[in-house]
């Protein structure tokens, strides 16, 4: 399987670099923030980073963008819906909406790596209307019900 990049900007592989993965063993690819100048995200502020990328998903896959762990962590930027998700028939730019969670701005520079790429197959069962589910040994357990 082969996923397709179109470059959107003359920057990227000069200035900006390709989607890599960062390790052997990294699930997800890295992308970068395709800017001219730096953008600050202030307190509690969103922003919208391109990465200067277009992407073909495979048919029978989805394109999940997360961002990267060491940014929630270390600076409480996180994705403002959560996740993305990148149908395999989307064809458009790829961008990355921020949200900074802290009380203190954060600046994304040119070339900062902001998001992952995660291509995951789908499954994508018919949906069925029934009166009935079937049992099972947690049931109707919500949130904490197996004491964790």
């Amino acid at each position: 399987m082969k996923l397709l990049i179109k470059p959107l900007s003359e920057k990227i592989g000069r200035e900006i670099p390709l989607p890599y993965y960062a390790t052997a063993g990294a699930a997800a690819l890295d992308l970068h923030a395709c800017l001219d100048e730096a953008v600050t995200l202030p307190a509690g502020g969103e922003a919208v980073i391109p990465t200067g990328l277009a992407a073909a998903i495979p048919a029978g896959h989805v394109g999940i963008m997360a961002v990267r762990s060491s940014m929630g962590v270390r600076n409480g930027v996180c994705l403002s819906n959560g996740i993305g998700v990148i149908d395999s028939d989307y064809r458009g730019p790829l961008q990355v909406a921020l949200h900074n969670m802290r009380g203190t701005a954060y600046t994304i520079q040119p070339g900062d790596r902001i998001a992952q790429l995660m291509v995951v197959p789908v499954a994508r069962p018919e949906v069925e209307l029934t009166a009935s589910l079937p049992e099972t040994a947690r049931g109707e357990g919500g949130f904490g019900s197996t004491g964790r």
